[in-house]
């Protein structure tokens, strides 16, 4: 009797750890990932004025309230660029139609793409205006952007050097708050940095008091 008695309890308390242990997977899978802030405290996105492929000005208001995906790229790139914006295709395809999730995909090269060249360009990727915008614009405040803002390169003394002869060649992809804060940045040609975009993307759609 007390051998059944033993075995017993041991089956019990064996079943009793499963289901709290299926339980406290669940919960926690569930449960949304908190992202950190990047860029020094109270660092936000600044005020700024680019033209999408449409030709329309557009600036902090029309995406204050969203989540944004940025990159900085530009049309006639052969090296990393292509990778790179086919990888944003999966972001657009992730998310396509959620007005709440838009894509800043910013070139370096406003000489050469005119809003006609990204009009082009755009349409490799079928991209909704709305929501995928292609913008250009003034070098030095898309440059500005990139380094002070969105922070997808490291501040140097490049400052010191003329706006002209000025290149920016990055492959970061940088995810955006509603509140205009820098939530993460990723490798935009590896796809499993990809994937943690994507899935970070949810987790900030969810996310309160922003």
């Amino acid at each position: 009797m007390k051998n059944k008695t033993g075995l017993f309890l041991v089956v019990f308390f064996i079943a009793l750890a499963a289901v709290f242990m299926t339980y406290y997977y669940k919960t926690t899978r569930d449960q949304p990932k908190t992202l950190p802030t990047l860029g020094n405290p109270g660092h936000k996105v600044a005020e700024f004025s680019f033209t999408n492929q449409e030709g329309k000005t557009i600036t902090r208001n029309d995406v204050k309230g969203k989540l944004c995906v940025v990159e900085y790229f530009f049309t006639t790139c052969k090296g990393i660029c292509p990778k790179m914006n086919e990888h944003m295709r999966s972001v657009y395809e992730a998310y396509r139609g959620n007005k709440d999730v838009l894509i800043l995909s910013h070139t370096v090269d406003p000489t050469k793409d005119s809003v006609a060249t990204m009009k082009a360009y755009s349409l490799k990727f079928d991209a909704d205006p709305q929501q995928w915008m292609f913008l250009t614009g003034d070098k030095k405040q898309l440059y500005d952007m990139a380094r002070y803002s969105y922070l997808v390169t490291a501040t140097d003394d490049t400052a010191t050097v003329d706006i002209k002869s000025d290149f920016i060649h990055t492959n970061r992809f940088v995810l955006v708050d509603r509140g205009g804060r820098i939530r993460g940045a990723y490798d935009g040609t590896n796809t499993a940095e990809v994937n943690t975009l994507i899935s970070d993307i949810k987790s900030l759609l969810v996310e309160k008091d922003q």
